[in-house]
């Protein structure tokens, strides 16, 4: 039976991209000078998983990448070598490369070669050098085949690779080199070979024989064949030093005798949980290689559930329980009863979660938004009739509200992620700039497990890259100057994030040397913006939000062009959200953002305006008041301004911006709403108040078009559509 992979292609993707983060963890947490055995063996597992899958689904760049990757890590782990700084970072390099091909994948164009190639011509150097080698420990296969050179044990191995593999450019080549790697090796190419015969697909060519003197085990031959062909094209013998007859390989007696053949840790990588004696055959299922032993992990369930293709599936008895790989830092070895238990605590987990698209999230969200319009509507229409005649339809319309408001809540919840999916990506980030400009930083996270709307998510990522980038360039001292002021060498970059009331604070903060207001206000001046010396600190902070502001003296691949936080300011303000900053000169700065918790639900004041109704964020609201005649003065060049706590604040007149009539034009009887955004305040003039709501917001773009002042619509309970006031366009019309 053939079998689709590509079905199968977006779990391989989505796995592979958690395998490849936590990879890059891992090795950006790694002691160089006393590495934990426990992260090298899960780095290790995790390269081992993605070179599985990348076999099976055909994407053979990523394989031979993983491949030399894995015997790199291999090596490391069983202590045959130390890492040092540079191998990490050709190990963060190759990382990089990996998810380029990933993302390659995924777009469905490749990415180019020969950054793989060159790749791994790198990983394969730190092997042949050795790095810095540490004394090995004997292997199982080192100690039991002790002895001279000339009496190594050798193989004969019988390969037939299939039209497919041979298709591969170096292919042959490349699968010799890893043969030689383990000993002595001869080839001897098949009689048909360069006869021009063509293989058919699906159909196994003629055997190449490879002739191997080695010290390593029939396991070790194995794996490398492992994800290159299925195991019925491979038949591996050992053949005496003394000539007697050779012993088959994949035999009962060797997986059950041979104590390389019990899948070990050292051997088999310690990804196979089934009882030792369990032949390599038993792990496959048919010709696909599908086993979760080696990092595949779709199959776990239904174990023997695919069957082969060209042979019957092995007896009951013969077939293995089905592998599970072993969370990141558990023991490398483990004997088949300690391994079954954290299989069967995985089990659970795994059916306690699915994979959805988020475009269904999105259209079960849009539903339920619809849901909570129509119970607004039918709640507005029975506030008509006498509830003590219609008491049950009253009763049965406030169980619905109760259902409607936990139902929107909880389909609310599954859109919520933790915001440790942005946070994981800056300490690649900040290792890698701070090893750039000579600094040295550590990076502290709190609140990883905040959650915040998925949408906020995608969108908070590049205004953190910009803050984080800016405190470690123009932030952070060297460690000269740290050192000479009287700080600790190493800077601290703390990233946190926290819910407060509705909304959620995301604050980078930084120990270095602070905003300085003279450089400040000297390059707004050059710049041509209007500054003084009476600015206020919150008022000169402010202006590195300014398009093109920048203090750098040098304009580098890192920074001084000003476009950095000119992007912050902008969105996080089509967030819905604000920035702000504190600093202190020579003690470091703190950038605050404050964002909603979604985009999707709005709490909001509803003001009436000519007749229609308008909705503002509860957020930019400080306070409403009804101003005295006393408190309004006219200003030639900004209007009316209302006097509120000693400031003097510009009156902005919904009723002008949008050339509608209103109910009345003397700001002392209508409402003032003191609204605040991005660091300015106003007072907007209304009609009246008419009172706070929750509501759905629906975007004016999608369905009309954008209007100035306008940041999108919602459906009132009367079935009417309602405004949503954009505060921060409409101080900037104003002020």
């Amino acid at each position: 039976m053939n079998i689709d992979m590509s079905q199968f292609n977006q779990v391989f993707f989505e796995e592979s991209a958690e395998h490849l983060s936590e990879m890059e963890r891992l090795l950006l947490g790694l002691d160089v000078a006393s590495p934990d055995s426990e992260d090298l063996n899960a780095i290790f597992r995790a390269a081992h998983s993605i070179k599985g899958g990348s076999g099976t689904f055909g994407f053979t760049d990523m394989a031979e990448v993983t491949h030399v990757l894995e015997n790199l890590l291999d090596r490391m782990r069983k202590g045959e070598m130390m890492p040092t700084p540079e191998i990490v970072n050709a190990l963060l390099s190759s990382v990089d490369i990996i998810r380029a091909q990933l993302d390659g994948h995924i777009a469905g164009s490749p990415a180019p070669p020969w950054a793989a190639e060159e790749m791994i011509r790198i990983l394969r150097s730190f092997t042949e050098e050795g790095g810095e080698a540490a004394a090995p420990h004997p292997s199982p296969s080192l100690h039991e085949h002790s002895g001279s050179p000339d009496k190594r044990p050798a193989f004969r191995i019988l390969f037939h690779p299939d039209r497919e593999f041979l298709k591969r450019p170096k292919a042959m080549e490349n699968l010799s080199g890893e043969l030689s790697r383990l000993g002595e090796l001869k080839v001897e190419k098949p009689e048909e070979a360069g006869t021009g015969k063509k293989i058919r697909k699906g159909e196994a060519g003629p055997p190449w024989t490879f002739t191997l003197s080695t010290t390593a085990g029939g396991e070790e031959i194995r794996n490398i064949f492992a994800f290159i062909a299925p195991p019925e094209a491979v038949e591996i013998e050992e053949i005496s030093s003394s000539g007697s007859a050779p012993e088959s390989s994949t035999g009962d007696k060797e997986t059950s005798d041979d104590p390389q053949s019990g899948l070990t840790d050292g051997d088999g990588y310690g990804f196979f949980t089934d009882a030792p004696g369990a032949g390599i055959e038993t792990e496959t299922s048919g010709t696909n290689g599908l086993t979760d032993g080696d990092g595949y992990g779709f199959f776990a369930d239904a174990p023997g559930s695919v069957p082969a293709a060209s042979s019957p599936s092995p007896p009951p008895q013969e077939k293995a329980a089905p592998p599970a790989t072993p969370p990141a830092g558990a023991p490398a070895k483990a004997t088949p009863a300690e391994a079954a238990k954290p299989k069967e605590k995985s089990s659970p987990g795994m059916e306690a979660s699915i994979r959805v698209s988020v475009e269904r999230v999105d259209q079960l969200i849009n539903l339920v938004g619809e849901l909570v319009i129509t119970q607004a509507m039918l709640a507005q229409t029975s506030a008509g009739v006498d509830p003590v005649i219609y008491e049950k339809m009253h009763t049965g319309l406030a169980q619905l509200e109760r259902n409607t408001r936990d139902l929107q809540e909880s389909v609310m919840s599954i859109r919520m992620m933790p915001i440790s999916f942005v946070f994981s990506r800056f300490p690649r980030l900040v290792h890698d700039l701070a090893t750039k400009l000579g600094k040295k930083v550590e990076l502290v996270t709190v609140g990883e497990t905040t959650e915040l709307d998925k949408g906020l998510i995608e969108k908070i990522s590049d205004p953190l890259t910009h803050l984080v980038r800016n405190s470690l360039d123009h932030g952070i001292e060297h460690p000269d100057d740290r050192i000479a002021s009287g700080k600790p060498p190493a800077g601290t970059i703390t990233l946190s994030a926290s819910h407060q009331g509705g909304n959620i604070i995301i604050e980078v903060t930084d120990d270095g040397q602070g905003l300085s207001r003279e450089r400040i206000l000297k390059k707004a001046g050059e710049r041509g913006l209007s500054v003084s010396d009476t600015m206020s600190d919150n008022d000169v902070w402010m202006l590195i939000f300014e398009p093109g502001f920048s203090t750098a003296e040098v304009v580098t691949d890192v920074s001084g062009r000003g476009v950095g936080m000119d992007v912050v300011k902008r969105n996080v303000s089509e967030m819905g959200g604000t920035v702000q900053i504190r600093t202190m000169t020579g003690f470091g700065t703190t950038i605050t953002i404050r964002l909603p918790l979604t985009l999707a639900i709005l709490d909001g004041m509803s003001v009436s305006m000519g007749g229609d109704i308008y909705l503002i964020p509860l957020n930019m609201i400080i306070e409403t008041l009804k101003p005295q005649a006393s408190d309004i003065r006219s200003v030639t060049s900004t209007g009316q301004v209302v006097h509120v706590r000693g400031e003097y604040l510009p009156i902005v007149a919904l009723h002008k911006i949008f050339n509608m009539p209103a109910e009345t034009e003397d700001p002392t009887q209508g409402v003032l709403i003191i609204i605040e955004a991005e660091g300015k305040k106003g007072a907007l003039f209304v009609d009246s108040l008419v009172g706070q709501q929750q509501v759905v917001i629906k975007t004016l773009e999608t369905n009309f078009r954008r209007v100035q002042g306008i940041s999108g619509a919602t459906i009132m309970g009367d079935g009417k559509v309602a405004m949503i006031l954009d505060i921060a366009a409409l101080l900037k019309m104003v002020i």
